[in-house]
């Protein structure tokens, strides 16, 4: 899913456009990751100074039922993403930026055989931990910072 895709669903769904919904798109479609209702607040307090947190949840809860998001949940706290619509595949989720990354394979595969009889009727399978970027990041911040020398002139 992308933003141009969920304005046109939401259009055919009978939701009229607002530039809210619009906006809070736009920044999924920036981000390319996950975010939060903290995180859409701060991005759009500079256009929608009064915007309140039940309006955005209001919206995400509607981009969930259209599924225009999906949702997870990272250290007790919900986060959003434009809805997969690709094959079957799950996710490794950054926790420092939360930019994802599709995996294919499925565990369902081998846990199916654990108990034939329960039919199951959905899952969800995640992977946390630190991209590529975060983890130099977060080694940098662990660095002490170097010495430094003050020079005084001479008299």
């Amino acid at each position: 899913m992308n933003k141009q895709e969920a304005m046109v669903l939401l259009k055919n769904k009978g939701y009229k456009h607002t530039d809210k919904r619009e906006d809070i798109l736009n920044l999924f479609d920036r981000k390319g990751g996950y975010l939060s209702a903290k995180d859409i607040q701060i991005a759009l307090k500079d256009d929608y100074p009064g915007i309140s947190f039940d309006t955005i949840y209001r919206n995400l809860s509607l981009f969930q039922d259209l599924m225009i998001l999906e949702e997870t949940e990272l250290d007790g706290e919900k986060m959003y993403q434009f809805h997969c619509k690709e094959h079957h595949h799950h996710h490794l989720i950054c926790l420092r930026c939360g930019k994802t990354r599709t995996i294919d394979v499925c565990p369902m595969q081998d846990l199916s055989q654990v108990d034939p009889d329960f039919q199951v009727t959905g899952h969800k399978f995640e992977i946390y931990g630190y991209c590529k970027e975060c983890r130099k990041k977060i080694e940098n911040e662990k660095k002490p910072l170097q010495d430094s020398i003050t020079v005084s002139p001479s008299t």
